[in-house]
């Protein structure tokens, strides 16, 4: 499906906007791994098979613990593990071998397409804030043209998260104030980030659960999340779904 492009004003007025849009957040802004595509077992996968091409050792649990991670800070831990190549080679070989497995199929989660086709109807801009890089997410944007108003990645922001800055600078692109957005994630170090930057924060499960935290609402799955779920953070409630 092809989206229309969105944008901030488009959600503040309009006879196409429907009655109760004004509850709905400013802005819904998408993590991309693990929340919308499910392409950790990608990363985990390539991970491996760099570090054992080198002659190192790699564990299930070394992996997750790069989940969310920016790639340079991975890339510093394969090296740890016996990965001789410099960083930028490293993020190269990484990127290059998820791309090709999104290009033969993107392993959308449960519920995101639904989830996203209904925000974007509903007119509320998206964007799309991930620490993999622009050719990685441009690839996956591409299969829904027009949803994503902005695309922050890695490669475009100086600290990636935990720090809040992805989150910021998506908000300021989008030109919403970040405590009227609502932002959605699924691991630990993403969440991190969108509550740092006072972003109302959905952690959805996937390949790790997702711990209670303060101003944090939960679901198990994004087939759990529909715009009524949406317009109660917006509001400000913590919903969880996982009780």
């Amino acid at each position: 499906m092809e989206y229309p492009l969105n944008t901030a004003a488009s959600h503040a007025s309009g006879p196409d906007v429907p009655a109760a849009a004004d509850h709905l957040p400013a802005a819904v802004l998408w993590d991309m791994d693990g929340t919308l595509v499910d392409t950790e077992p990608y990363w985990i996968r390539a991970e491996f098979d760099l570090v054992a091409a080198h002659g190192g050792e790699w564990s299930h649990e070394q992996a997750l613990q790069l989940v969310g991670n920016e790639l340079t800070v991975s890339a510093g831990r394969l090296q740890e593990a016996g990965v001789d190549l410099p960083v930028p080679r490293i993020v190269d070989h990484l990127l290059g071998k998820v791309r090709a497995q999104v290009a033969h199929e993107v392993p959308w989660r449960p519920g995101a397409l639904d989830l996203l086709d209904a925000v974007v109807a509903a007119g509320v801009p998206c964007a799309m804030v991930t620490m993999s890089y622009s050719v990685l997410a441009d690839a996956v944007a591409a299969q829904v043209p027009g949803a994503f108003t902005t695309l922050v990645t890695g490669d475009q922001v100086s600290r990636g998260k935990p720090d809040p800055e992805p989150y910021l600078v998506a908000a300021a692109r989008l030109g919403v104030p970040i405590g009227d957005c609502v932002a959605i994630e699924d691991s630990a170090t993403g969440i991190t980030s969108a509550l740092a930057s006072g972003a109302r924060t959905l952690g959805v499960e996937a390949v790790l659960p997702v711990e209670p935290r303060p101003g944090l609402s939960r679901a198990r799955s994004l087939t759990d999340v529909d715009l009524g779920v949406l317009r109660r953070l917006a509001g400000g409630e913590v919903v969880d779904l996982l009780r």
